[in-house]
């Protein structure tokens, strides 16, 4: 029962925090969520190894998460003066891609590739509705809304990424 109470008051905390400083977290997570599950869900299971998978995951986390950083850093200069503000949104934002895009290197890197994208696809879409919830609070909004709303979105990611390597597989891997 102490267990219960003490996770409760946990998850509490948690939402409080992330609720004051929603702005500065949820583009990097969402970014880092869809990409990733875009490119799990677009890989087979069959003709693609788990390192190929971890590659990509990895240019993902790095690469692309330093170019979306600098796209914002630089359209927040062209915005205003406030250089400071300009640099905590950035790191902000390439640290919170890095560590959601490190979570889906981790889970594909220690499960088979059926599993991985299972476990990805609830870690995933565990926090879109999380940070969904938090929006809908936040906005008074009715959560169950703006919760379908997003994962509606990553879902269909999901399923452009699969049909697209399916696709490819069919008329050009023959």
């Amino acid at each position: 029962m102490k267990m219960c109470i003490y996770l409760k008051n946990y998850f509490r905390t948690i939402i409080k925090v992330l609720k004051n400083s929603l702005t500065n977290y949820s583009f990097g997570a969402v970014a880092a969520i869809i990409t990733n599950l875009a490119l799990i869900f677009g890989f087979n299971n069959n003709t693609n190894s788990k390192y190929n998978i971890i590659g990509s995951l990895l240019v993902i986390a790095l690469a692309d998460n330093i170019s979306d950083s600098l796209g914002i850093h630089i359209h927040q200069e062209a915005e205003g003066p406030n250089v400071r503000g300009v640099w905590y949104s950035t790191i902000i934002n390439f640290s919170t891609r890095l560590c959601t895009s490190l979570v889906f290197i981790t889970i594909v890197i220690f499960t088979d590739n059926h599993l991985a994208k299972i476990l990805s696809m609830v870690y995933g879409l565990t926090i879109l509705t999380v940070i969904s919830y938090i929006i809908a609070q936040k906005r008074h909004l009715k959560p169950q809304n703006l919760i379908i709303e997003h994962i509606a979105v990553a879902i269909f990611v999901m399923f452009i990424s699969k049909s697209l390597n399916n696709w490819i597989s069919v008329h050009f891997l023959k």
